[in-house]
């Protein structure tokens, strides 16, 4: 996350108002440099520990025919795709599927294995989300 002009703007408000009489351009500008530092520190370790699970939910339903899951998971396979977990039902004639894929060994990023997985989607008529993991994270976070 990069910081912002306005963000930048807060912060050397913040110094002027604290240094008060003290307030030299050298001083303030130093002070908003280390803020400015300190940020970027904070942010990069909050990126290496929350922010590269590798992983992806796969939702997926629709009605029921053979081969979906068949062609679901041949087509993560193509991709050397790792499917972690995977929960399944069929209730009548519809089915409903999430699954908990790791990506990191896949030589292709989340934009094309969507790519892929949205034509597959189209060849069974039914409907296929996928997501990033950290997205669920977050959310949960609000």
């Amino acid at each position: 996350m990069k910081i912002t002009e306005d963000e930048i703007r807060r912060i050397t408000l913040e110094a002027v108002k604290e240094l008060g009489d003290k307030a030299t351009p050298d001083i303030v500008k130093s002070v908003v440099e280390k803020s400015i530092e300190n940020f970027s520190k904070i942010n990069k370790e909050n990126i290496g520990t929350e922010i590269t699970s590798g992983r992806i939910i796969l939702t997926s339903f629709g009605l029921n025919s053979s081969g979906i899951i068949a062609q679901i998971t041949k087509t993560l396979s193509d991709f050397k795709c790792d499917i972690r977990d995977l929960s399944q039902k069929i209730m009548d004639e519809f089915y409903t599927m999430i699954m908990v894929i790791d990506i990191t060994n896949s030589p292709n990023d989340l934009k094309e294995i969507q790519e892929a997985m949205k034509k597959v989607a189209e060849e069974l008529k039914v409907k296929i989300y996928i997501q990033h993991e950290d997205v669920f994270r977050f959310m949960h976070r609000i």
